[in-house]
């Protein structure tokens, strides 16, 4: 079942007519997704990756029945792009783009206020409900269906975990990368209460970095929240120094917060097992699922 996005998703994309969009828009379709549309303003009536091309969001979902787009365009016209989508009423929306700038995120965050729209980034990999429906650039080949979700703020550690999670014969619902920068559309806890009332999600693997306190938060969401699914995690970034951003804009510890070290305190403190290294992912996520009584629920080999 997953969560946002499932086979019968329509799916329209922003951007279509890029390189990289029409890339990704092939791998897409390829993988399942049901794009239905793509949006270029001033190159409507064309065909692009087999789709035909609208001048506007709007012109895109009347003429297709369009509930979900996927964003690739360059930073600067990002955030209308979004604004764009949210007017069209669309349930998903999953920003791709990076290098989006803090104030516009703002705009944008106070323009979705009220507004039915699940907005999934910026700056991140997107969703892919396994075996269904992929929005973005995730690899749809290490994925295999089963019963884990996996949140991560981390696109290149959402292939990681969920490659080393296959391998050891861990299948997933849905895996969503919410992306690294300081101002996003999905949190942790959004996210967690999507898997929190998805009945084929039977456990979690979430995977944070340095910077803010969305990890710290979330764990405190989980005691109160989510006793009865189990929840394993990762945390980037133990070597980094304070004050120096790495990679992410919203990986930077300051004023003496959102170390890796707090965040992973503040997991061990509501009983989450959490990786030593990335190459521990996946048999902690393993551990997590004996010690909880599932594996053999989620086990597929």
């Amino acid at each position: 079942m997953g969560i946002l996005v499932h086979k019968d998703t329509k799916v329209i994309v922003q951007g279509i007519t890029g390189k990289a969009a029409a890339f990704h828009t092939q791998q897409m379709i390829d993988y399942g997704t049901k794009v239905v549309g793509g949006v270029t303003p001033g190159k409507g009536g064309q065909i692009a990756c087999g789709v035909p091309v609208f001048n506007t969001v709007r012109e895109a979902v009347e003429a297709t029945g369009a509930t979900a787009s996927v964003i690739y365009v360059p930073a600067r016209f990002a955030a209308d792009s979004i604004m764009e989508a949210v007017d069209a009423d669309l349930d998903v929306v999953v920003c791709i783009s990076e290098h989006i700038p803090v104030q516009d995120m703002i705009k944008v965050r106070r323009y979705m206020e009220g507004r039915k729209t699940h907005l999934i980034g910026p700056n991140c990999p997107g969703i892919l409900t396994a075996d269904e429906c992929k929005l973005g650039i995730i690899p749809g080949y290490i994925h295999r269906k089963g019963h884990v979700g996996v949140i991560s703020r981390s696109g290149t550690l959402t292939y990681e975990a969920t490659f080393q999670l296959t391998a050891a014969g861990i299948g997933q619902t849905t895996a969503i990368g919410i992306g690294g920068d300081p101002v996003k559309g999905t949190d942790f806890i959004d996210a967690l209460k999507l898997f929190k009332e998805d009945p084929e999600t039977l456990a979690v693997l979430m995977i944070g970095e340095i910077g803010g306190t969305a990890e710290e938060d979330a764990a405190k969401w989980i005691a109160a929240n989510m006793p009865d699914k189990p929840v394993a995690a990762f945390i980037a970034g133990r070597q980094a120094p304070p004050g120096k951003r790495m990679g992410h804009a919203g990986a930077i510890i300051s004023g003496g917060k959102g170390t890796a070290a707090d965040k992973i305190k503040a997991l061990h403190e509501v009983g989450i097992e959490v990786a030593d290294t990335v190459a521990d992912i996946g048999e902690t996520v393993v551990k997590t699922l004996k010690e909880r009584g599932i594996y053999d629920k989620c086990h597929t080999c």
